[in-house]
């Protein structure tokens, strides 16, 4: 089975994806910001705000997904408000879920503020508030939760207020952070994920112009290694650059890479997979690779890094 690329049957607007194990259901569930590409046209950006969770899941490891609709009760305040880049963690136990939220459906890119929430939850469907997170300003947007290989969990996400940079903060417990400071401040960019492949720890971020790659030994110094998904790909939907990626590693030097495409250069979306391979000490995609099912593990879940 070839993988299709995936597309948000209401809006058509599917971005930022991540990826995770539903422990109940044995299922892999594409979480993502739902992007309102089929709203009337405007001068404006209020189609990418406004925006909820979409959920769509795979039982043949990520051959064919099913859209199965929205996350519910995030709201903590009356009215519509936006929600992207949900970044979900498995405890074993309980889903710690980080995403970027902001007070109502904003017709510009500022200056109104920009928060990560943490929310939980028994089974990827009732969410708890637990707070909303006090980083570095108060314009950050794109979280990515790691575990340390010494215990506890790193946090890196986008501060739009200080160059639009990656920072990070740890935590001992998932739910209160301490800041570190600047993580990775080579350029302006936004959706950091982190990873272990190939014995090293990678890093990439969306550079609108495909994505960065960085590597470190030891996830507090990162040097660039050039850039993956620069460059179209040949399969539907997969031209122009590939953008805000989530990474699920799936053997000791491989992984895949599940990211977005603009592929009519304007507001629609699909959501590509590729194959991320470490070959020679450099992180490598061939986005026109031939893919067969099932793709992802099937017991799941996956510890990242």
């Amino acid at each position: 089975m070839i993988p299709q690329p995936y597309r948000d049957p209401m809006y058509d607007g599917a971005t930022d994806p991540t990826l995770i194990w539903n422990r109940a259901e044995r299922a892999w569930w594409l979480v993502y910001t739902a992007r309102r590409a089929t709203a009337p046209a405007r001068e404006d950006v209020s189609w990418v705000h406004g925006t909820d969770l979409g959920v769509a899941s795979s039982t043949d490891g990520g051959g064919t997904w099913l859209y199965r609709g929205v996350i519910e009760g995030l709201d903590t305040e009356w009215g519509r408000h936006t929600y992207w880049a949900p970044e979900i963690v498995d405890d074993g136990v309980t889903y710690h879920m980080y995403v970027s939220v902001i007070r109502g459906v904003p017709d510009a890119w500022a200056p109104h503020d920009r928060h990560i929430r943490h929310y939980t939850s028994p089974d990827l469907i009732r969410w708890t508030f637990r707070s909303t997170l006090g980083l570095s300003s108060s314009r950050v947007i794109d979280a990515c939760v790691a575990a340390l290989p010494g215990g506890g969990h790193r946090l890196w996400y986008k501060d739009e207020a200080h160059g639009s940079h990656t920072w990070a903060a740890d935590s001992d417990d998932l739910r209160h952070w301490r800041v570190r400071g600047p993580a990775v401040t080579i350029s302006a960019h936004e959706g950091p994920n982190v990873f272990t492949l190939g014995g090293r720890h990678w890093m990439i971020v969306d550079e609108w112009h495909g994505q960065r790659v960085l590597v470190s030994d030891d996830l507090d110094t990162w040097r660039p290694r050039g850039l993956i998904l620069d460059r179209p790909g040949g399969r539907r939907d997969d031209g122009g650059y590939g953008h805000h990626a989530d990474v699920v590693v799936t053997g000791e030097e491989e992984a895949l890479i599940c990211y977005f495409t603009h592929p009519d250069g304007d507001r629609r979306s699909s959501v590509q997979v590729a194959r991320l391979r470490v070959r020679d000490g450099d992180l490598r995609c061939d986005r026109d690779e031939p893919l067969t099912g099932p793709l992802l593990p099937g017991a799941g879940p996956v510890t990242r890094p």
